[in-house]
């Protein structure tokens, strides 16, 4: 057999070969990975590399050494799922570099970072004084996890008692120009639905790249000319401004009448108007 026949079949055999394992293996091994997994990794593409080239006379015994290290990664995913301190051994522990804004030097020189790695991984997070860390520890798998002190952290809806609306997953339902029957009636629609959407955003199906439906049941699209600006959807905010247009009607009509059951009943409906404003405001403001 001519050697570039030979080689190339090797190739072939050994991307399949490769491919079963890693997915043998599964999603740990192509994301971060632990000590052991980083030099099985290695191992088992050294190997595939000297079969494919040739170095081994054996391809059988290339093909045994893969499937050697494969299982035995997956031995020792399942010891780790089993016992901490075979996890703690094989994949190392957190170390704890800053607490209470304070950088802890033994812990650092330890982990052989510098002060300027160690500031990177903080500007990765967006931080950039120490002293607004309040706990920050160095992962097993080389990343940093941080919290800042209180008074740093982001204010939150939930911070200031704000309502806020629960979002479910936007269902893509035009791709490329194209209908997605299934997206479509995972979001509880139609193509009349759609075809009158589309109509009220000017846009035409074929000149869609992209169309998507959010929690609230509103369509937004990207279409092929950028140059072409698409009006956004603009039922929820006109909704909220119908509502509060009543219920400003409402207490008028209640200040221009001299009936004072009129005046009451006028009252007690704004005040009513108000309270379903209150809440549907999470889902109405635009």
């Amino acid at each position: 057999m001519p050697g570039w026949i030979d080689i190339a079949f090797r190739s072939i055999l050994f991307l399949l070969i490769l491919l079963i394992t890693t997915k043998m293996l599964g999603k740990k091994q192509i994301s971060e990975l632990s000590f052991f997994e980083y030099v099985s990794g290695i191992t088992i593409g050294s190997i595939a590399g000297e079969v494919i080239t040739g170095l081994e006379s054996n391809i059988f015994y290339g093909i045994l050494a893969i499937l050697i290290f494969g299982l035995v990664t997956l031995l020792v995913d399942f010891l780790s799922l089993k016992s901490k301190t075979f996890r703690d051994v094989v994949e190392g522990r957190g170390t704890v570099i800053i607490k209470d804004g304070k950088i802890l030097e033994d812990n650092l020189k330890k982990e052989k970072y510098t002060i300027d790695e160690l500031s990177a991984l903080l500007r990765q997070k967006n931080i950039f004084r120490v002293a607004d860390v309040e706990f920050a520890v160095l992962e097993p798998r080389g990343n940093l996890s941080t919290l800042l002190k209180k008074e740093n952290r982001p204010l939150t809806p939930k911070d200031l008692q704000i309502k806020t609306a629960t979002e479910k997953e936007p269902q893509t339902i035009i791709m490329d120009g194209s209908i997605l029957d299934e997206a479509l009636r995972s979001a509880g629609k139609s193509r009349g639905w759609l075809q009158l959407e589309l109509e009220k955003l000017e846009v035409t199906l074929d000149n869609v790249f992209l169309g998507q439906v959010d929690s609230y049941g509103e369509l937004t699209v990207d279409i092929y000319d950028d140059k072409l600006k698409v009006p956004s959807a603009q039922q929820r905010p006109l909704l909220m401004a119908t509502l509060k247009k009543t219920q400003a009607d409402l207490e008028i009509f209640s200040l221009q009448t001299d009936c004072e059951k009129s005046k009451a009943m006028y009252k007690k409906n704004a005040a009513l108007l108000q309270e379903v404003i209150d809440k549907l405001r999470p889902y109405l403001n635009g």
